[in-house]
């Protein structure tokens, strides 16, 4: 869909690091190009031109995300990150919470919608309860979360997408329950943005956090809340930024041509059919999970009755990082269906290895052997390089098995 509209596509690559988030869309691109080429750059609340412009920027981002999050301009408050927003915002809360309080979270939420709490409760004495999903279909309904609730609930925080394996939870039944039970719900609605349609008010949760990033725009978080409640809660600030919400929740100047692209993207999204977006993804989940099925060696994890175009597997005898190796070979044209070669490897007995002191001396042996030939030529043998040092191999990758360095995951 509008794969024109995404000049990084251009190559024609299916790219599916959903950590790194999305390609950005032409007119958040040019929007932020004409600003920064535009001399408007100003701060806030300037008596001129520029910083008139520059605060009609913020506003109009502002309204453009509320209005595709169904929240107030006022409700709206931009920082570097959905994390940092989110850390932010369990910092305020944490000084509400008091010893014996409880805080909800989930473990199907992605760190960033959990970590924050946990520190925040931490402090406070307070304790932190988690909401487990159902052990074969990894779906998250209301009645898992109800288990954990009690009166000494405060908050739940609860994602509206997993980012792992897609499982989007029963939301509105999970904020009814807890709000019933006198709570306040923060929904980290990262991953579920440019698949669903999210509204602060129908939903009728406390506060929604998300990044621009992930629905086509520039690397900007958004966290959505009534006016009221960023007014009623106190974050750091510093003493000469705004007392008022939303500003005071922006600490630092703000990316103006950041915001000009924030508003483009958002206006993108806005002009989708969600429907047909919907449709699209499912035809391509369908297709990934019966390609995947059919693959031996690879195991699938999660079938929750609705779900993110997202999915989990491993590939038997294998690390993440080497499969993702395997298929940056193939990327670079040096084999093909590297993935299912992988797993039938995998399912293969072990071979054995000759002791490592004897690969040694057999090296050091060869070595010796090769140095003996010399400059004899004809044979089929090149002569050895002086010290008879192995041929380099990419950093991390051994004959047969590739290396183990982490994966980063990152979120908003």
């Amino acid at each position: 869909m509008n794969r024109d509209r995404f000049p990084g596509l251009s190559g024609g690559w299916a790219r599916l690091d959903g950590p790194a988030g999305t390609q950005m869309v032409d007119s958040a691109i040019d929007a932020m190009a004409a600003f920064m080429r535009s001399g408007r750059n100003a701060n806030h609340g300037g008596a001129f031109a520029a910083a008139h412009a520059t605060d009609a920027c913020v506003a109009e981002a502002r309204a453009t995300v509320a209005q595709l999050f169904g929240a107030e301009p006022r409700g709206v408050a931009f920082g570097p990150s959905m994390t940092a927003m989110t850390m932010r915002l369990a910092a305020a809360v944490g000084r509400t919470l008091r010893p014996g309080d409880e805080v909800v979270c989930t473990r199907i939420d992605h760190d960033a919608n959990v970590r924050p709490w946990v520190i925040a409760a931490e402090r406070a004495g307070a304790t932190v309860r988690f909401a487990e999903p159902e052990p074969e279909t990894l779906a998250l309904p209301s009645a898992n979360v109800e288990a954990v609730l009690s009166e000494r609930t405060r908050w739940v925080a609860v994602t509206a997408a997993s980012n792992a394996m897609g499982t989007v939870p029963e939301l509105r039944e999970i904020v009814a329950a807890a709000h019933e039970a006198g709570a306040r719900v923060s929904i980290d609605a990262v991953h579920a943005a440019p698949h669903r349609p999210l509204d602060l008010a129908a939903l009728g949760c406390d506060t929604l956090a998300c990044s621009a990033y992930k629905w086509f725009g520039p690397h900007v978080g958004i966290l959505c809340a009534t006016p009221a409640l960023l007014e009623e809660l106190s974050p750091d600030k510093l003493l000469p930024s705004p007392d008022e919400a939303p500003d005071r929740w922006e600490l630092g100047t703000l990316p103006f041509e950041s915001l000009a692209g924030v508003t483009a993207a958002a206006d993108y999204v806005a002009s989708l059919g969600w429907e047909r977006v919907r449709a699209h993804e499912e035809r391509l989940l369908r297709s990934a999970l019966d390609g995947l099925a059919a693959i031996d060696g690879v195991t699938l994890y999660g079938d929750a009755p609705d779900r993110a175009p997202t999915l989990m597997f491993t590939v038997a005898g294998l690390t993440s990082t080497e499969v993702a190796v395997a298929r940056r070979a193939r990327d670079r044209g040096l084999g093909r269906h590297l993935l299912r070669v992988g797993a039938r490897r995998a399912a293969r007995p072990a071979r054995r290895r000759r002791p490592r002191r004897l690969r040694a001396l057999q090296r050091r042996g060869g070595c010796r052997a090769a140095r003996r030939r010399g400059g004899r030529r004809g044979r089929g043998r090149r002569p050895a390089r002086a010290g008879c040092r192995e041929r380099r191999r990419p950093a991390g990758v051994t004959p047969g098995r590739a290396g183990r360095s982490g994966d980063a995951d990152r979120h908003g």
